[in-house]
């Protein structure tokens, strides 16, 4: 019969793979089976691979390949040209496929290498096919449709066992439901792939940002990596989960190389914020808030001001940054119940009765309202309750730059405002006007920049 799908005339190529262990990001392949079909022709080839490390007990247990074995194996960078010339254009076909060409493709991708296919996956051919049973697993195939199992749990083995079933498929289902069952499962290359060979060698290898957009120019991804080029191909190639449904709305990639982790994390914070991307944290606008603290007759309390308008060179009680009023008080609300604060000496409630604010009638204020607490130990009180939110004070005069690779990151009063390449960069970043306080951003420079070497830039604000 003709090929299921519209896959190259080269046929089909059943395979299977013996790993260390399940996550193709951490473990490595041990063993490759593949059969080659074209039309009534067959061959067939297989290797043990060097995985460069140890492989689980339990492991070697199940497919009897051990540690001594692979020792003299080849390593996959010496097998992934002739791995390539096997499997290229050719239908792909394996029994929980997207296992073996999640491997496959994790192994050819830490080489550089882009590695596409066109994927049937035979676990999902078989529910498909034979909805009435529960088990599809291949031993379960194996005592169904009386296949002869030879050498379970190596990949040759198990390839030919695959192999076995579409043969077996082939004489025992019409050709055009086994056709429509095919082609209805096959996973074929996409945009995203095809956007990828176009563009992977202009992808930096280090650290950067990648924005995914779709169709419309929205943009679907914004994430920092430290393969910039390696993430890339292993998100848009991916087969299955939630890169391979982001994969599948790409139509346009870019990127920012950084420089280093410091750089990444700022740009994408800052991208992040003006493109809003579908995945990923979605991050409400608007200017923000913060707390200011302010003595009224020896008491604090806390006044609701736009971040736009302080100075964290001064050394204020600021606390806190909330996108809009209703974060910015369910914040305090929750503090000031943790605490048993005074809602009426924080100016938050009025007292219109004797007997104090509402909550020393409930018990639950310690009476700075009614003289039973000082003001002096209800604003020490206050000050503990905010000081995991309080803002940092900028510890610079002015402007400061952070190196990381060829990159300068201009930073001030907690703002990031770019990197610069060059001295004529540099100079045009500092004459720019001063963006607006990021969350994202204050909080990434608070984790990084003190432990890091800052040079001085240019003179203090005005």
């Amino acid at each position: 019969m003709e090929l299921p799908v519209a896959a190259s005339a080269s046929g089909l190529v059943f395979v299977d793979l013996e790993t260390t262990g399940a996550r193709a990001g951490a473990d490595r392949i041990t063993e490759i089976g593949i059969v080659e079909v074209d039309g009534a022709h067959t061959r067939e080839w297989s290797t043990l691979v060097n995985p460069g490390i140890p492989i689980p007990g339990f492991i070697q247990g199940l497919t009897g390949i051990t540690d001594l074995m692979v020792a003299g194996a080849p390593d996959f960078a010496q097998l992934a040209t002739e791995v390539l010339e096997r499997l290229r254009g050719r239908l792909f076909v394996a029994h929980n496929a997207r296992f073996d060409f999640g491997f496959l493709q994790a192994e050819f991708a830490r080489l550089g290498m882009d590695f596409t296919a066109d994927v049937l996956c035979t676990v999902k051919l078989s529910r498909r096919l034979f909805p009435q049973f529960s088990q599809h697993r291949l031993d379960a195939l194996v005592q169904r449709h009386a296949l002869v199992a030879q050498e379970r749990h190596r990949a040759l083995g198990d390839a030919r066992l695959i192999c076995q079933f579409w043969r077996h498929l082939e004489v025992s289902v019409p050709e055009a439901e086994l056709q429509r069952a095919a082609q209805a499962l096959t996973q074929r290359s996409g945009c995203a792939l095809e956007l990828l060979s176009q563009r992977a060698e202009q992808i930096p290898e280090g650290w950067g940002v990648y924005i995914f957009y779709d169709q419309a120019g929205e943009a679907l991804a914004v994430e920092p990596a430290a393969r910039l080029r390696e993430r890339v191909r292993v998100c848009l190639g991916a087969r299955s989960g939630a890169d391979a449904r982001l994969a599948a709305q790409v139509h346009r990639v870019d990127w920012v190389e950084t420089g280093g982790e410091l750089g990444a994390s700022l740009t994408q914070a800052r991208l992040a914020n003006q493109l809003r991307p579908r995945r990923g944290k979605r991050r409400a606008q608007g200017d923000l808030l913060t707390w200011r603290l302010a003595e009224a007759e020896g008491v604090l309390r806390p006044g609701l001001v736009s971040a736009s308008q302080i100075d964290l060179r001064a050394d204020e009680e600021l606390c806190g940054l909330f996108l809009g009023e209703p974060e910015a008080r369910k914040a305090l609300r929750a503090l000031v119940e943790e605490h048993a604060l005074c809602w009426a000496a924080l100016g938050l409630e009025e007292v219109r009765a004797p007997g104090g604010c509402q909550s020393w009638r409930q018990g639950r204020c310690r009476g700075a309202c009614v003289g039973e607490e000082t003001a002096r130990a209800h604003n020490a009180r206050l000050l503990a309750a905010l000081a995991p939110l309080r803002l940092a004070t900028w510890p610079h005069p002015g402007p400061v730059g952070v190196r990381e690779g060829p990159l300068l990151h201009v930073i001030d009063q907690w703002r990031y405002l770019g990197s610069a390449g060059s001295d004529t960069a540099l100079e045009d970043l500092l004459e720019l006007p001063r963006p607006g306080l990021d969350r994202d951003t204050y909080q990434v420079l608070r984790r990084h920049l003190p432990g890091l070497r800052v040079h001085r830039l240019g003179a203090p604000d005005a």
